[in-house]
C-alpha cells in the first residue's frame, strides 16, 4: 500500500502523463451552460468518463437530465452503454444528476494500467463531446 503522500504523487504523476500524451483541449466546463460539465476520474479500482448536471436548482437539474434522457440512444451510439442517475450523491453529500461510463480493474495506483485508462479516457470523452455538439442546440434550449 501506498503512503497518503506516495499516492498523491502517484495521482499526479497519471494527470501529468495523460496531459502529455494527448495535449489538446477537451470541452470538460466550457460547455457554455452553468454547472454542467464533462469529467474525467480515476481511482484504485476503476476509470470513469461523466457528465456532470449540479445546478442548485433541482427544477433545472431536472429539466436539464430529462433533455439528456430524451436522447438515451443517439447518446448511447455515441458512448455505448452507460449508467445514469438522476439523484446522484457525491462524497460530499451534494446531490447531483449524473451520466457516465466506467471501465473496472484499471488503477490510478498501477502504471500498468495507464494506457488502458488513457485509451478509455479519450474514446469516451470525444463520444461524449461529440454528441454534445451535435446536439448542443437542443440541451441548451431549457
Amino acid at each position: 500500500m501506498f503512503s497518503k503522500q506516495e499516492a498523491q504523487q502517484l495521482k499526479q504523476e497519471f494527470w501529468i502523463a495523460f496531459g502529455k500524451s494527448f495535449p489538446r483541449k477537451w470541452l470538460l466546463y466550457d460547455t457554455k451552460i452553468k454547472d454542467f460539465s464533462f469529467k474525467f476520474s480515476a481511482d484504485q479500482k476503476k476509470a470513469e468518463v461523466s457528465l456532470d448536471i449540479e445546478m442548485k436548482d433541482e427544477i433545472f437539474r431536472n429539466a436539464y437530465y430529462e433533455k439528456m434522457w430524451s436522447l438515451e440512444n443517439m447518446l448511447k451510439d455515441h458512448i455505448g452503454d452507460f449508467h445514469k442517475d438522476e439523484f446522484y450523491t457525491l462524497e460530499n453529500g451534494k446531490v447531483i444528476s449524473r451520466i457516465w461510463v466506467t471501465k473496472d480493474n484499471v488503477s490510478v495506483f498501477n502504471k500498468n494500467t495507464w494506457s488502458e485508462i488513457f485509451e478509455f479516457f479519450i474514446e469516451k470523452m470525444e463520444g461524449f463531446e461529440n454528441f454534445y455538439y451535435e446536439y448542443e442546440d437542443f440541451i441548451k434550449d431549457v
